[in-house]
């Protein structure tokens, strides 16, 4: 400006032409800034489900119009499909900014390295963690920081078909003796089962092992063999085998009828199953007359498997755009959306809503009160694959309860070591 002030024609000029450079500097780097960013959500919302129908239609559709400039890519993955993209992912650089992740992969993905640690890089996390249920936060807690925020929490209970159990002359089980004899009553072993158990790893299987008073590992998670191989666990497998050959528990076999086609059918008689499963039935088979109840009690009393997904920030992530993401899906609105897909809010205003308090989560509430998380180690994905391995042993008859769960136990203290 001081340049322009002069009457010499030359410099003016050139002072003219110079703040038109600048000026177009300006703009351009202006133009730069305002590009949008996009953010890449993976997650396990089934492609054809509620919740990937509110995420896409409803919750970034909001949230990309509260932030201008940040778009949102949501790519739906299988559960154990987007377990194994992270890890393929981690070696070529190619991750997210963000995904719903389990709650059991956390510690593993610490492990890798690949997480941000939120309570050390965003300054309000005291805050936003505040407004979130703390029994799922803790869930994200390794090393003694936070490596992502609780998005949604659950237990499983049983579904009982009421004119099922009516027609078999028994009531509801309470107790695990009564189980086995409500399966057997309700099972001719070739149309009609009395349990649906859709897999054979801990998710399906920890509820059992623990209400039959069995354990995964020693307290501190240190050691398997005397705990995964105990007399109480031992029984918890040998029943359930038991109760597979007898032809009263399927669902876990390739070319088996779904869960949700078999109950609302009439195939399957009970299965454990989380509040989603209400929301699944509701719309596809509405006129089906159910019941639930807290899983039977046995030596351990009734204890069910805690569940539930975290948002979970990685380490290359865009984390200004990310955490506004995070903060978004873990709010009010986004929480109370999903609850009308029966997802249990984590957010406590949420959890106060008329949404939820008309949704019936009482019994799943109640069951997480006394529900167990499965092992908080790196290597559970591994201690998994070999539970599902030793126990589709045991249920073929290749071998017996004792010796499977004995070569479990080693092989578990070789990957907690």
């Amino acid at each position: 400006y001081s340049i322009s002030t002069c009457s010499e024609g030359g410099k003016t000029m050139r002072t003219k032409t110079l703040v038109a450079i600048i000026a177009c500097l300006m703009l351009l780097c202006s133009c730069a800034l305002a590009e949008d960013v996009t953010l890449q959500f993976w997650h396990h919302y089934s492609a054809q489900s509620a919740e990937n129908a509110t995420l896409m239609n409803v919750l970034i559709p909001a949230f990309e119009a509260e932030n201008p400039g940040i778009k949102v890519n949501a790519v739906s993955h299988e559960w154990a499909e987007l377990h194994d993209k992270v890890l393929v992912s981690a070696k070529s650089g190619a991750l997210p900014d963000v995904a719903r992740c389990d709650i059991a992969w956390l510690p593993e993905f610490q492990k890798m390295g690949i997480l941000t640690a939120l309570d050390e890089e965003m300054e309000d996390f005291d805050t936003v963690s505040a407004a979130l249920l703390p029994s799922a936060m803790s869930t994200a807690v390794i090393d003694g920081h936070d490596y992502a925020l609780a998005l949604n929490t659950n237990s499983k209970i049983v579904f009982y078909n009421k004119a099922m159990l009516e027609a078999a002359g028994v009531a509801v089980p309470e107790t695990m003796e009564q189980w086995c004899e409500a399966l057997r009553k309700n099972a001719n072993g070739q149309q009609i089962w009395g349990w649906n158990e859709p897999a054979l790893a801990g998710w399906n299987l920890c509820p059992f092992i623990w209400s039959f008073g069995g354990s995964l590992t020693n307290p501190e998670q240190t050691v398997a063999t005397g705990y995964i191989n105990s007399p109480a666990s031992v029984k918890a497998i040998e029943t359930f085998a038991k109760l597979v050959q007898e032809g009263c528990i399927t669902g876990f076999n390739a070319g088996d009828i779904p869960m949700t086609d078999g109950f609302g059918t009439g195939r399957y008689a009970m299965m454990l199953e989380g509040p989603w499963k209400s929301a699944e039935l509701a719309g596809a088979y509405p006129d089906v007359a159910y019941g639930t109840a807290p899983i039977p009690a046995g030596e351990g009393g009734s204890i069910s498997v805690l569940g539930g997904e975290d948002i979970a920030m990685f380490a290359s992530a865009n984390k200004e755009a990310a955490w506004k993401f995070m903060q978004f899906m873990t709010g009010e609105f986004a929480q109370t959306e999903m609850a009308k897909c029966g997802q249990i809010p984590v957010n406590k205003a949420a959890l106060t809503s008329e949404t939820v308090k008309n949704a019936s989560y009482a019994p799943f509430i109640e069951a997480i009160q006394t529900a167990k998380a499965r092992p908080t180690v790196a290597a559970w994905s591994e201690m998994d694959n070999e539970l599902t391995m030793a126990v589709t042993a045991v249920v073929a008859g290749e071998k017996t309860a004792q010796e499977a769960l004995d070569e479990l136990a080693a092989q578990w203290d070789e990957l907690l070591k």
